[in-house]
Parts: structure tokens; sequence; C-alpha cells
């Protein structure tokens, strides 16, 4: 994932996606975050591990098309208020594990611009094809 970055980016803020509390809870760790925090190891970025809040609980979002994914990540993400400051005015690499529809990033690349982020750039561990999916 560090060789696909651009040049520059350790002045950039890494903003993992988030999960629920619950779903962390029984999962014992946010897999975004793993690789965010390596991330931030190899480059040298700033890690910003908890600027991202997963408000609700959402259901499970496989084996759902993308209209249904937006739907019920509807309100679910938000900057939180301590990091509102620290987003304000800066590049943000946000990481993410697998990304499928592209639903959650979408999301998180709106709370992140609607929170002053000057540009986002997302990294991700694994793309699903949109041949793999049916997106209706």
């Amino acid at each position: 994932m560090a060789a696909k970055l651009p040049d520059g980016v350790d002045d950039w803020l890494i903003v993992p996606v988030p999960l629920h509390r619950w779903r962390l809870w029984r999962r014992g760790y946010n897999q975004a975050a793993v690789l965010a925090r390596e991330l931030a190891r190899t480059t040298g970025a700033q890690l910003a591990v908890d600027a991202l809040e997963r408000r609700r609980a959402t259901a499970s979002l496989g084996g759902l098309g993308r209209r249904a994914r937006k739907r019920e990540l509807a309100g679910a993400i938000q900057v939180s208020s301590r990091a509102r400051a620290q987003v304000r005015g800066r590049k943000v690499l946000l990481v993410d594990d697998v990304l499928t529809s592209g639903a959650t990033s979408d999301i998180c690349v709106s709370v992140l611009h609607r929170a002053g982020a000057e540009k986002v750039i997302i990294s991700c561990f694994a793309r699903v094809l949109d041949e793999a999916l049916d997106l209706t």
C-alpha cells in the first residue's frame, strides 16, 4: 500500500475507516486501523485513529447493492468533535481494508470534506471488482 502512495504523504493525516464500537468489541481490532498504523509508521505521517466515528451500528453490508449500502450508512459516520480541528485544512489519507462498492469510503470522504479536509485520497488493501458484484 505504501508503495502506491503519492510523494509527500508524510505530512498528510492518516485516518482509518471506523468500525462501530460493538463490532470492534466483538472482533477485537479494526483491520483498517491496523493498516493505517503501519502506513503511519512507514511514512512518518500523523495517525488519527479516532478521527472518524461510526455513530450507530449498521447491518452487515455484504450482499447489499450500492443504493442499499448508501441508505444503510446514511448518517452513521462522522468526524469526531475532538478531531475537527485536526482535519480542517489537511490532506487526508483514508485507509480501508477492503473497498467493495465504495459506499463506506464515499460517506467517509464526504464527512471529511464537510469537516474541512483539503483533499482526501483512499488507500485500500483489496478492491472487489465491479464484475464480481451486482451493484444495482
